[in-house]
């Protein structure tokens, strides 16, 4: 079994500038795939990667995304839905713009995506789409109320769809990483980072990379009797939930 790709495939993964999702082109260019990234920008994304400028949160951006990237790559087949944000507060200090902000980037944001792609899939009667959740959207975690709601959301949006597409050769599917080894969690205080790898059963933070295999497995051939799971990649973090 070979991982990589025999025929190249039209791929695009939101969010795909930096940390995870620039991990997930970076696999997918490895495998020989034809890989398109959005930023808010229109910038950044791994070499050989075509950046185009979209957010989530702004319909028309993502029409003129999904337009240029098939103009170049043809036909979107593999989606992964990674944009999102964080902005955590306790529940009591927490604002209702505050709410609103993070669920219209991580979770309508992806539904918007979703859309625009799939009637090419439904043509063709084959597609992979890959929602990129977080071991939060189950496990919980105090302080993002906000975000574990947006993430868990994610959840129904692979079932709903399976149920709607199953039969039309298309997947959906949820991979929820743990603790990731990024910039951000190597800029939190050592004992912070110690206490978080004590609670991982693994004892240590996932690479990146770790993450960006397993979707490109959930998109491929071989995960083509996979549909609306939720799989994690979080060292045993959240293991039962």
């Amino acid at each position: 079994m070979s991982d990589v790709t025999t025929e190249p495939r039209s791929i695009l993964i939101t969010g795909g500038n930096r940390g995870i999702g620039c991990s997930i082109a970076e696999e997918s260019l490895r495998r020989g795939d034809k890989v398109a990234v959005t930023s808010r920008s229109g910038t950044g994304g791994p070499e050989g990667a075509l950046t185009v400028a979209a957010d989530v949160t702004d319909g028309e951006s993502l029409d003129a995304a999904v337009k240029a990237v098939e103009e170049a790559h043809g036909p979107i087949e593999v989606l992964v839905a990674n944009a999102g944000i964080t902005d955590d507060q306790l529940l009591l200090r927490m604002s209702d713009d505050s709410f609103e902000t993070v669920l219209d980037t991580n979770l309508t944001g992806s539904f918007r995506i979703v859309k625009r792609v799939i009637k090419s899939m439904m043509r063709k009667k084959k597609g992979r789409i890959v929602l990129i959740s977080s071991v939060v959207g189950l496990y919980g975690s105090p302080g993002q109320v906000n975000y574990a709601a947006s993430k868990s959301g994610l959840i129904g949006i692979a079932r709903a769809l399976t149920r709607e597409l199953g039969s039309r050769g298309i997947t959906a599917n949820v991979v929820a990483p743990g603790y990731i080894d990024t910039e951000m969690t190597q800029a939190l205080p050592e004992e912070l980072q110690d206490s978080y790898r004590k609670a991982i059963p693994a004892g240590r933070f996932a690479d990146a990379e770790e993450v960006a295999r397993v979707v490109a497995f959930v998109a491929s051939d071989d995960a083509a009797y996979i549909s609306g799971a939720v799989i994690p990649v979080d060292g045993g973090l959240g293991m039962g939930h």
